[in-house]
């Protein structure tokens, strides 16, 4: 079983209030006889997630030309968020185009429905998506120009952001439209540190991870080395703490570098201290067996008896990655979709590619998120972002 520390006081509060006195009294006996209330946090239980497994050589070379198949979509799914903007055709514009683009292979489906929805106002519109899928492959396309934009399920590569800075003097514009997924294996699943389940921190923020995890220490803390270092006390104040991660270059690695190491303008670095393993399969499994354990992974690769650890951007509570708190994007280790193209510094976007993302980005563009039912729509202050973006000077 996997622990959740879970914040259940406000629920229960908000029942007794409604609750008459008398009703109180009868069911509990009179005040005096109760315990006093202690505020704190539940520990429930969740299952592991089932085990998972490198893709075999066959079911990439059918994922790069089909797109992967598919996972079950979860039993729960969001709500669109209501303050979602409608989406408002510019007037006058008629598209009569083809555009070519690359694809990661767990999103052609997707784009398919985009594409399909947005030429219900554009019939005219037209999108390509070349094999094989792999958003790899298709940055390095978008680099060559063979490509007008690329739908990648991932931050880009930094030797794919220099290349394209390289090449035209300026950033590739990448722009996220989507959430990512819970913890579906391949799809974007969200990130999560974790403990072993008899260790007693409760919390941990992005200034305490950058300290144990990086170099750089960007974030400002000083150097942690032990529990101690971290908060705790007693019997745990001098005992080390044992990092495991992921080897260098990988998505999920990418992702935690990019959102915890790193600050605006300084990429942060993996110190020596940390046992690397070469994918995310294997990294819970080692901090079940390790008390002294701190470690990330994938939440669709823990299958081993844990303790998530709540985080905090240091803005705000702590929070764990349950499904509504990722469902939300409240939880701060989402993850997002991209697209990528070309826009020409100082430039605006290609009225067409501009009035497709637009789509994406309106309620009826997220709606087919959730008809998918296996991606997350963005929350509304995600869009805003993305919007605001997408206006900004480059």
């Amino acid at each position: 079983m996997t622990s959740y520390r879970s914040l259940a006081n406000a629920l229960c509060a908000a029942m007794l209030a409604a609750m008459p006195v008398a009703a109180l009294a009868q069911a509990h006996g009179p005040a005096s006889d109760s315990p006093p209330v202690k505020p704190g946090v539940t520990t429930w239980l969740e299952p592991t997630a089932a085990p998972v497994f490198p893709q075999t050589d066959a079911e990439k070379k059918a994922g790069m030309q089909d797109g992967r198949t598919l996972p079950t979509p979860e039993f729960l799914q969001p709500q669109l968020d209501a303050a979602l903007p409608a989406f408002a055709p510019t007037k006058g514009l008629r598209i009569t185009r083809t555009f070519k683009a690359g694809s990661s292979d767990v999103l052609p489906g997707l784009v398919d429905g985009w594409v399909k929805a947005f030429q219900k106002y554009q019939p005219g519109f037209k999108l390509e998506v070349e094999r094989p899928l792999a958003g790899s492959l298709g940055a390095l396309e978008l680099i060559k120009g063979n490509l007008d934009l690329v739908f990648v399920s991932r931050e880009l590569k930094p030797s794919d952001v220099s290349g394209f800075r390289d090449k035209f003097g300026y950033d590739p514009f990448s722009m996220p439209i989507s959430g990512g997924t819970w913890r579906h294996f391949g799809f974007l699943d969200a990130m999560a540190f974790m403990t072993h389940p008899g260790n007693p921190i409760r919390q941990l923020s992005f200034a305490q991870i950058d300290a144990a995890f990086s170099s750089t220490r960007h974030r400002g803390g000083k150097p942690i080395k032990t529990w101690g270092d971290l908060g705790l006390t007693g019997e745990w104040a001098n005992r080390p703490v044992h990092l495991y991660g992921i080897k260098p270059w990988n998505g999920f690695e990418e992702f935690i570098r990019q959102r915890v190491l790193s600050v605006p303008g300084k990429r942060g670095e993996w110190n020596d201290s940390i046992h690397f393993d070469d994918t995310f399969f294997a990294v819970a499994r080692r901090v079940a067996a390790d008390p002294d354990a701190l470690g990330y992974t994938g939440m669709s690769a823990i299958d081993s008896e844990v303790a998530i650890v709540p985080v905090t951007t240091g803005e705000g509570p702590a929070l764990e990655p349950n499904y509504k708190n990722v469902a939300m994007a409240d939880y701060p280790l989402t993850r997002v979709i991209y697209l990528n193209t070309n826009a020409p510094k100082g430039k605006p976007l290609d009225p067409a590619l501009a009035e497709f993302a637009r789509f994406i980005l309106s309620r009826e563009g997220q709606a087919v998120i959730l008809k998918q039912g296996i991606y997350l729509p963005l929350r509304a202050r995600q869009v805003t972002a993305s919007l605001d973006y997408m206006k900004s000077p480059r």
